[in-house]
């Protein structure tokens, strides 16, 4: 395989990986950072919806990746470095030593998301969610348990900040999504297109395990702490989890786990 060698931590050919935590926050153009051999392995994969740009791979683990290299298309620069150099790139410590810079999908809109989805399709759609761990988590389960899309309200933080990616083992680069939605807009369309609306929340007279399977089905999750409007929630079919031990919530990647199992396991 052919590599670049990188031994400038200023050289201009891996400017996009520069200064990673800054860069998050500010934006990349259309384009977002990949760190870690499971997330490589998605973005190379065929299953992906992005495409990689660039990699910057510490020199020692070049010969390991040479597996999943091999899938990157041959257009897209390698770029080797030893770690002082890398961490100097990156601007703190990278210890997995692979970084990858990748495309963003084009954006899609709610209803071409929906309309290839099956009579018995699962969504899962946010409203304000906020932090990047549940954001990641919420992809992680909706492509562990099959969900059709995931949808995203306007005030939803970016699935493609670096560490969403991460925390969901890549399934951000994999799962159709419709995003920078406003809610009231996002449940017409979803009424639209045929899908039963419900709302997580833990005030709902109605426990998760007495919903009946099958149709179309669009989970609402809101964050943790002020949870869902009321106003969307008004317009929903509100739905509980039952806890016990005086608990009333859960975090909103666990909750959001349980009630995807609930609608996508039909046996």
């Amino acid at each position: 395989m052919a590599v670049i060698r990188i031994d400038d931590p200023h050289d201009p050919r891996i400017a996009g990986f520069r200064d990673i935590r800054e860069r998050d926050l500010t934006g990349r153009q259309g384009l977002f950072v990949a760190e870690g051999e499971v997330v490589l392995n998605v973005l190379a994969s065929p299953q992906s919806l992005c495409r990689p740009v660039s990699l910057l791979l510490d020199a020692k683990r070049v010969e390991g990746l040479a597996g999943v290299i091999a899938r990157v298309p041959d257009d897209v620069p390698i770029h080797v470095a030893d770690q002082p150099i890398l961490d100097a790139i990156a601007g703190f410590h990278l210890h997995r030593g692979i970084l990858a810079l990748g495309r963003k999908p084009e954006p899609a809109t709610l209803e071409a998301q929906l309309a290839p989805l099956g009579p018995d399709a699962v969504v899962v759609a946010a409203c304000g969610i906020g932090n990047h761990d549940n954001m990641g988590g919420l992809f992680r389960n909706a492509a562990a348990f099959g969900a059709g899309a995931v949808l995203l309200d306007r005030t939803c933080c970016d699935p493609f900040y670096r560490k969403a990616i991460r925390v969901s083992v890549g399934a951000v680069l994999r799962t159709p999504m419709a995003a920078d939605l406003e809610a009231s807009a996002m449940i017409d369309g979803l009424e639209r297109a045929g899908f039963s609306v419900m709302a997580l929340t833990p005030g709902a007279e109605t426990p998760l395990h007495r919903m009946p399977r099958g149709g179309r089905v669009a989970l609402i999750l809101g964050p943790e702490g002020p949870g869902l409007p009321p106003e969307v929630i008004s317009r929903c079919r509100p739905v509980g989890i039952p806890m016990s031990g005086g608990f009333d919530s859960l975090n909103v990647s666990v909750a959001s786990g349980i009630a995807l199992h609930h609608f996508t396991r039909q046996a």
